[in-house]
């Protein structure tokens, strides 16, 4: 008995030993100096040394590990094995330059964007307790978006991207959807009955012969139409939607909501196919269906509207994703929307062009439109 307990002592004292090592092993990992070693986090390493976790007013530090390493055994080992797939990266060398570390930014940043809201922003709440804020200590803008944010539940990476690092080119992820909708418009759209605005383009009442000109009129993007015909680099369409009775020269996608869908000159719109007028409850205002024909350059339209809708919510997340949760359309009503991105667009990078885009994404989604919440 007394062999076999001696035994036991041993095996559990090199156990213990073994375990002791690993634990060692595993806190050097976890280390700053560690976690700044390889070259690629060289420019990491500048951007979070100029951030308030590098140097702040109370001097508390946070390390990398801090807000990428679970403090929980299980989640840290798990952690610690999905990070082969960096040092196999930098085998690869897939970010060893500075100009590939910009091209994978953004994927790279919502990829950890990602894995902390499903995890609540654990290694954030870390440090960072809800229930230890003074609220009232914080400037008067922030104590206001805190409150909100805490009412509605979101997390805290949801307004607080780029808190160590450069926001990359939020812009990149959408612009590179639309190259791809462009160039495939063409073999996509050939004999599609049904085709989707992808901008702003003119719009004809007769087909242009030489210099197009400005057209009579203007499709907004994501408008629906029906094709019609096809000549040259034209196509002609049909497009149905709801004009206010008096107002012809302004058509929308439903009655009593302002999703612009084609503007025109009182001539053009005098072409009109009108149907009874219909009163809106709501509003008491006379609405009355009404459809049109003309020509516009099939370059603008697209027969992919899945690819559509995922460019609209690609800009909606780089947009309005960069500073807060990113809202969902089907929050609010169609006419609600345009007040909403009048208000928010200053605070953006986007161009005319991209805020219709984004307003005909939003309202087209809203919660009164049949297709709400998607």
């Amino acid at each position: 008995m007394g062999t076999v307990a001696l035994v036991a002592v041993i095996a559990a004292g090199g156990s213990l030993a073994g375990w002791g090592a690993f634990s060692v092993l595993l806190d050097k990992t976890n280390s700053l100096e560690f976690c700044v070693s390889c070259h690629s986090m060289k420019g990491n390493y500048e951007e979070y040394q100029k951030s308030p976790h590098f140097k702040n007013a109370s001097g508390v530090r946070a390390v990398c590990s801090d807000c990428h390493v679970p403090k929980a055994l299980g989640h840290k080992l798990m952690a610690k094995v999905m990070a082969a797939k960096d040092v196999w990266h930098t085998v690869l060398g897939t970010i060893d330059t500075p100009e590939k570390f910009e091209a994978h930014r953004l994927d790279m940043a919502k990829r950890v964007w990602a894995k902390m809201e499903a995890t609540d922003s654990r290694e954030c709440r870390s440090c960072h307790s809800q229930d230890a804020m003074d609220i009232h200590k914080q400037r008067p803008k922030a104590q206001t978006l805190m409150q909100k944010g805490l009412q509605k539940g979101e997390t805290c990476i949801g307004c607080h991207k780029g808190i160590a690092h450069k926001m990359p080119d939020m812009s990149s992820g959408y612009k590179s959807l639309f190259e791809d909708l462009k160039s495939q418009a063409a073999a996509k759209s050939g004999s599609a009955d049904t085709l989707y605005s992808l901008e702003s383009t003119p719009f004809y009442a007769e087909r242009p012969d030489g210099d197009a000109g400005k057209g009579d009129g203007n499709v907004y993007p994501m408008t629906k139409v029906k094709v019609l015909e096809r000549k040259g680099d034209f196509v002609k369409v049909e497009i149905s939607g709801w004009v206010q009775e008096g107002v012809k020269r302004l058509m929308v996608a439903a009655k009593a909501r302002r999703i612009f869908e084609l503007s025109m000159t009182d001539a053009v719109a005098n072409t009109m196919t009108l149907g009874e007028a219909e009163v809106d409850p709501d509003t008491t205002l006379s609405w009355q269906t009404a459809s049109i024909t003309g020509w516009a350059k099939t370059a603008a339209f697209t027969a992919d509207q899945a690819g559509l809708g995922h460019y609209g919510a690609e800009m909606a997340s780089a947009a309005c994703g960069a500073c807060h949760s990113q809202p969902q359309p089907g929050h609010l009503p169609a006419n609600q929307w345009i007040g909403v991105i009048k208000e928010m667009k200053d605070g953006t990078a986007l161009g005319t062009e991209d805020v219709r885009l984004l307003q005909s994404y939003f309202q087209l989604h809203a919660k009164d439109m049949p297709n709400a919440g998607h």
